[in-house]
């Protein structure tokens, strides 16, 4: 027969070698503290360090945000202005058949249309940029809510650099336009954006560049310093 073998310790149970502070370390050991009180660096560290609220506030992001989200968007007049002055025309001509006026196109095979969809696009594109770079160095250390604000104030100022273009270009009417010039003279289409997807142009390339800049050249937080020396195991018993 066997000798019963000794139950194994619990699993939580410790040794007194493994209690910290060590045993035998008094208070000359990490300086003299009252019963109860926390360590001094866990004091310091607690209250303004890495536990602290770092930066202006939620309320103050959110405030911010929407000032960058309404500035960058009232950017969209002078982005329309320029879309109605660069963009190519659209030639059109007028003609009467069977009594009725029709448009046509005068050149089936031009790519008029597709060029004034590429320069709102490519506005765009200058315009998320030129905001994106703004915003960074107006306001370096970032957040989630500026970056929203950002693409936010972006898609609106392109729906309204959008509807800014149409008013100020040629009558939608184009039938009416027609009658006016008369049967056979040659008249400019009103500028329409066929392709929807160019107006994502301004806030997707703002978006892109800003968080690039924050990551490159953005405040870095500062590491966490656990210690003041190395550690050193206690004395073996």
């Amino acid at each position: 027969m066997t000798a019963p073998l000794n139950p194994p310790p619990p699993p939580h149970e410790r040794s007194a070698q493994d209690a910290w502070p060590p045993p035998g370390a008094g208070p000359g050991a990490h300086g003299s503290q009252a019963p109860g009180s926390q360590p001094a660096e866990y004091a310091a560290h607690s209250g303004h360090g890495w536990y602290g609220q770092d930066g202006p506030g939620m309320k103050t992001e959110v405030r911010e945000a929407g000032v960058v989200a309404v500035a960058v968007a009232l950017g969209g007049v002078l982005l329309g202005v320029l879309w109605w002055w660069l963009a190519p025309h659209v030639p059109l001509v007028g003609d009467v058949v069977e009594g009725k006026w029709i448009v046509f196109l005068k050149d089936t095979e031009g790519e008029q249309a597709v060029g004034v969809d590429g320069t709102f696009a490519l506005l765009g594109l200058a315009f998320g940029v030129v905001s994106a770079l703004v915003v960074f160095l107006l306001r370096r250390r970032g957040g989630v809510p500026l970056v929203v604000g950002l693409a936010v104030g972006g898609l609106l100022g392109s729906l309204l650099a959008w509807r800014v273009g149409v008013w100020l270009g040629p009558a939608e009417d184009v039938v009416a336009r027609a009658r006016d010039v008369g049967r056979g003279v040659t008249f400019s289409a009103p500028l329409k954006l066929g392709a929807k997807g160019a107006l994502l142009a301004w806030p997707l390339a703002a978006l892109v560049l800003h968080l690039g800049l924050t990551a490159l050249f953005g405040p870095r937080d500062p590491e966490p310093e656990f210690g003041h020396g190395p550690y050193e195991a206690p004395p073996a018993a």
